[in-house]
């Protein structure tokens, strides 16, 4: 295992500056996602903790030491890709031993590894099979079990779950979270899909054009996002969002929507007394009712998910996305009044976008 410190990272293609000036330290043993949308720099940044990229600037350094010129080899880390990238001429054990020949392992010690690796991925029984006979569960095993026999101080994965369907990405997380409990190495998980990392990282961090917005674990970055990029990004459905003003009403703060209703605060005090603020509401935060609210909407769309029913309600000039039970009875066009609970919202500056 390894701890990764990155220090003043940088990464340029010609003119275009991918990743600008990251600092962020990874303790041993510690499993950190990389989430943010597609070309923020998250990929480019796990290549150049691998080796396969080189920063423009900065330094990288495993366990204290500066890495910058060091090969991949040298680094000792494992890489699973999206694609598998499996030999198709090969078997699953030939897989799995490729990189132990290559580095001139014996023949029992490559052995041992990879039944070993086999047993805990699953695969002792596919191991004679070649990769065009498995599944995309099992080919995402194997190229995980070629990375585990290396005995990597650090696991790198890109987007490994991508090519996979619903139902397998599921299983699939589960296995790699029982994994990292298995060999307790550093690990560093790339991928767009905010929900992978919050249920399989122990911190995630959130990318934005190359730089960090946030670093925390999965509920503060759920709970206390630091802006309104992270709180739209964390979170699926992701966050309402409504304009307001703020007003001082002498018995507390309040914020007025664009249809002059009055939404009550959190009770803590905030920097700003007057001007114009962002609320943001979670759609599972939202309550929905016929009689008594807050505010008045209009059913544009409910969506049945199963245990669960997502309504789309148009109300203050925003269409406001809230999670009812499936028994919930309404059809488009029904007027609705929706209440927001005071400690349920998130308040953020309009014209920065931070927290408030």
């Amino acid at each position: 295992m390894a701890s990764i410190q990155l220090r003043g990272v940088e990464k340029s293609f010609g003119a275009a500056n991918i990743i600008k000036g990251i600092d962020l330290d990874i303790a041993d043993g510690e499993f950190v996602a990389l989430v943010g949308p597609s070309g923020c720099g998250k990929s480019t940044l796990l290549r150049i903790i691998s080796g396969l990229e080189n920063a423009t600037r900065g330094d990288i350094l495993l366990d204290g030491k500066v890495v910058n010129d060091d090969s991949p080899r040298d680094r000792n880390v494992a890489m699973v890709f999206q694609s598998y990238a499996l030999y198709p001429h090969m078997t699953v054990a030939q897989n799995m031993a490729f990189n132990l020949k290559l580095s001139g392992k014996d023949k029992q010690e490559i052995a041992r590894r990879v039944e070993e690796a086999a047993r805990m991925l699953d695969l002792v029984d596919l191991l004679e099979r070649r990769p065009g006979q498995l599944s995309g569960g099992q080919r995402q095993r194997v190229a995980m079990g070629r990375a585990i026999v290396r005995n990597p101080s650090v696991f790198l994965f890109d987007e490994p779950l991508s090519n996979l369907d619903a139902k397998l990405r599921v299983q699939m997380r589960g296995e790699i979270k029982l994994l990292h409990h298995r060999v307790k190495t550093t690990a560093v998980y790339v991928t767009h899909d905010q929900i992978e990392a919050m249920t399989l990282a122990d911190r995630i961090v959130v990318l934005n054009r190359g730089t960090i917005e946030q670093v925390g674990s999965p509920l503060e970055l759920y709970n206390r996002p630091a802006n309104l990029f992270v709180a739209g990004f964390i979170g699926s459905p992701s966050m309402n969002f409504i304009e307001a003003r703020l007003k001082d009403t002498g018995s507390g703060q309040k914020a007025e929507l664009s249809d002059g209703t009055e939404i009550a605060l959190p009770a803590r005090p905030l920097a700003s007394k007057t001007g114009k603020v962002t609320l943001g509401v979670r759609p599972e935060s939202i309550v929905v009712e016929r009689e008594s609210g807050t505010l008045a909407g209009t059913l544009k769309v409910a969506e049945p998910t199963g245990p669960q029913t997502h309504l789309v309600v148009e109300a203050a000039g925003s269409d406001l996305l809230a999670i009812v039970k499936a028994d919930f009875a309404a059809r488009d066009g029904d007027r609705l009044r929706l209440s927001f609970p005071p400690e349920a919202l998130h308040i953020f500056d309009s014209e920065r976008g931070t927290a408030l």
